[in-house]
């Protein structure tokens, strides 16, 4: 099993474990993940939040993709495994929100997986980038569409067209990731969000993450529609109630 998870505390983190090819994402992995986040999204899961990580024994995040897939691989059969939805949009579609806990190597496929993510916190060792054009090829998991969102399109243009990796801290400062700690620190780090939001009510935290996530489809006035449907779904529930209570009553909120 390439795909390890743990749910602690309403945090679901699934580790990629292929350490003798660097957690590089093959048929198997990137399935694996699919398979976790629908078991995940199930009415009855504990989880709330939902982080993806390499395993420690591998050093990397996600080096990438299987390139011995690849090298294999005829057109027609790369166009069949590249079929949406993807585990790319697997885990951009997820009921929950997603943080990437970038502690090694996440280039290619594995820098895609991490774009894919809501929030992505990196060590600043890690090493981020689209090497792709490097190999005779381009990104193909949504580095050219994410990437610029996120970092600016110049600065997405230099790294997807030079193939230039950057480590955790300047990945930081050009907004790759949201933040860069040293390795250390970097558990501690993503705790102190995942944990956070985790102790909030289920169905407020999947509509915020949705909305949120509809802003980068819609137009302004479009999401603000969306936004204002999400709301009162979430208005018409007991959490609603819960929340005002408990604060009206100085006490924790009891969840369902």
């Amino acid at each position: 099993m390439t795909v390890r998870v743990k749910i602690e505390d309403g945090v679901a983190t699934l580790t990629v474990d292929r350490p003798e090819a660097r957690n590089a994402l093959d048929r198997a992995t990137r399935d694996g993940l699919i398979a976790a986040l629908d078991d995940l999204e199930a009415d009855d899961s504990p989880a709330r939040v939902v982080v993806i990580t390499g395993s420690e024994a591998s050093g990397a995040f996600v080096s990438g993709a299987d390139l011995g897939e690849l090298r294999e691989r005829n057109v027609a059969e790369q166009r069949a495994e590249m079929a949406f939805p993807r585990v790319y949009e697997r885990v951009a579609t997820c009921r929950w929100p997603t943080v990437a806990r970038v502690n090694g190597h996440a280039l290619g496929g594995g820098c895609e997986l991490a774009l894919a993510c809501d929030v992505r916190i990196a060590s600043t060792e890690a090493r981020l980038g689209q090497p792709e054009i490097t190999l005779g090829m381009i990104p193909g998991g949504g580095g050219t569409q994410r990437l610029p969102r996120l970092v600016g399109p110049g600065r997405a243009a230099e790294l997807a067209l030079t193939g230039e990796t950057v480590d955790g801290a300047r990945a930081a400062e050009i907004g790759l990731v949201l933040d860069a700690v040293p390795p250390d620190d970097l558990d501690d780090r993503v705790a102190a969000l995942t944990d956070r939001i985790a102790a909030h009510a289920p169905a407020a935290i999947a509509a915020t993450v949705d909305a949120l996530r509809a802003s980068e489809r819609l137009p302004l006035d479009e999401g603000l529609d969306y936004e204002r449907k999400r709301f009162l779904e979430v208005f018409g529930s007991e959490s609603r109630r819960e929340g005002i209570d408990a604060f009206r009553e100085d006490r924790e909120p009891s969840w369902r």
